[in-house]
């Protein structure tokens, strides 16, 4: 999987409709294995980045829990610590 989609589903704020279209866009890029299509394959390219997009939006607004929503600072933050873990420390820029 992509390591650009990320998790949209029980966030306060909820994902807006720029997130799932970015996650959709991801997807299809990682499925077609193009970044950016030919123009032959230009129109079955961006009808799949619409079709993903709803049938993502369907999902996330289908989804129920009893979890309480996460925060995205926090989540983030977790992301940055195990990056860092990961990778080290960011270099400064001069």
């Amino acid at each position: 999987m992509c390591r650009n989609i990320k998790t949209l589903f029980n966030f306060e704020p909820p994902a807006t409709e720029d997130e799932v279209r970015a996650a959709s866009l991801q997807f299809v890029r990682k499925l077609s294995g193009f970044s950016a299509p030919s123009k032959a394959n230009e129109d079955a390219f961006n009808r799949a980045i619409e079709e993903v997009t709803a049938a993502a939006g369907k999902l996330v607004s289908g989804l129920v829990t009893t979890a309480p929503p996460r925060d995205r600072e926090t989540v983030a933050a977790e992301a940055r610590a195990r990056n860092e873990k990961r990778f080290g420390p960011r270099p400064t820029r001069a």
